[in-house]
C-alpha cells in the first residue's frame, strides 16, 4: 500500500465548548438528562486543536454564544468551497440562532455568505470530493437544498438517503480521505439506502468500508489531510484499514461530544479556498 501519502494544509474554523450541554434530544444520542462534563469537554475540544496544529493546519475559532450548546459543532454551520459560502438553515429551531451567529463571523472575515431556502445543515450533510458534492437527505438537509448547492457552486450533486436515525447526518456515516484527482472516501454501507449504496459502489469502487461498531463509535465522524487521519481512538478496526492504506490515524478522544451525536468533524468546519 502507498507510504508517500502527502498532507495538504488545511483551515480550520471552530467553536469552543463553553457552553456546551444537551439540553434537547433532536438525534438518538441526545438524553437530557445525561451530565456533561464540560471541563472534560473542553479538555478533548483542546486536545483536537492543537493536533490540528501540530499537524500544520490554520485553525480560525468563532466566538460561543450563550444558549446555544450546539454551537460547537461548527461543520453544520455552512459549506465552504473556492472561497464561497452557503450557509445553513437548521431542522430543529433550537439551532437556527447559530447560522446568524457563524454568518456574521465569516462576514467579517471578507466573505459573502449565501443563506439557504430550503433546510441545510452545511458539512453535516453536504461533502466535497472533488468533482462532486455529496449530499445527505433524510433527516435534516432536503432535497430541494441539494439542488441549492448545485445552483449555488456550479458543482454536480450526488444526493445520497441516509436511513439510519443514529446517522443522522452524512459526516457520521461518511468521511472523505481524498479530495483530488483520486478522491476516495470511508463509509459505512448500512447507514444508507440500497439505491445510495450502488451509487457510492460505483463512484468510490476503492472506498473504505467500515463496520457497525466503528461507526458507532463516531469512526467516521473524521477528519483526513489527505495523510494523518483525525480519528476516535475506539474505531481500531477503521483504522487499522487506514493503516493499510497508507493513511497514518491520529487519534483524538471526543467521547464527551457523542454526549450530543457529535466527534472530530462536528466540530471542525473546513474553509476551502
Amino acid at each position: 500500500m502507498p507510504d508517500s501519502r502527502v498532507p495538504r494544509p488545511r483551515r480550520f474554523l471552530v467553536c469552543e465548548p463553553r457552553h456546551f450541554a444537551v439540553q434537547y434530544a433532536i438525534n438518538p444520542w441526545m438524553h437530557p438528562d445525561t451530565p456533561v462534563d464540560v471541563d472534560l469537554a473542553r479538555g478533548q475540544w483542546q486536545a483536537l486543536i492543537s493536533a490540528y496544529r501540530a499537524h500544520g493546519h490554520t485553525v480560525d475559532s468563532v466566538e460561543p454564544v450563550a444558549d446555544l450548546p450546539d454551537m460547537v459543532f461548527a461543520a453544520n454551520s455552512a459549506l465552504v468551497l473556492g472561497g464561497r459560502v452557503f450557509g445553513s438553515l437548521f431542522h430543529a429551531p433550537q439551532r437556527r440562532p447559530e447560522s446568524t451567529a457563524y454568518e456574521t463571523w465569516f462576514k467579517a472575515a471578507g466573505f459573502d455568505v449565501y443563506r439557504p431556502e430550503s433546510v441545510c445543515e452545511g458539512e453535516g450533510d453536504l461533502v466535497p470530493t472533488g468533482r462532486y458534492v455529496l449530499a445527505g437527505t433524510g433527516f435534516r438537509t432536503t432535497p430541494e437544498a441539494h439542488r441549492e448547492v448545485q445552483e449555488f457552486f456550479g458543482v454536480p450533486v450526488i444526493g445520497l438517503q441516509l436511513v439510519d436515525p443514529r446517522f443522522y447526518h452524512l459526516d457520521t456515516a461518511l468521511f472523505v480521505l481524498d479530495d483530488g484527482h483520486e478522491a476516495n472516501i470511508a463509509y459505512y454501507p448500512e447507514a444508507f439506502s440500497p439505491g445510495s449504496r450502488e451509487v457510492l459502489a460505483r463512484l468510490f469502487p476503492d472506498a473504505v468500508l467500515a463496520t457497525r461498531e466503528d461507526a458507532m463509535t463516531f469512526g467516521l465522524n473524521s477528519v483526513s489531510d489527505g495523510r494523518h487521519v483525525f480519528i476516535s481512538p475506539r474505531a481500531e478496526a477503521l483504522a487499522d484499514q487506514l493503516v493499510r492504506h497508507g493513511y497514518v490515524p491520529v487519534p483524538v478522544d471526543l467521547s464527551e461530544f457523542h454526549k450530543a451525536g457529535g466527534g472530530i468533524k462536528c466540530c471542525t468546519q473546513e474553509i476551502r479556498s
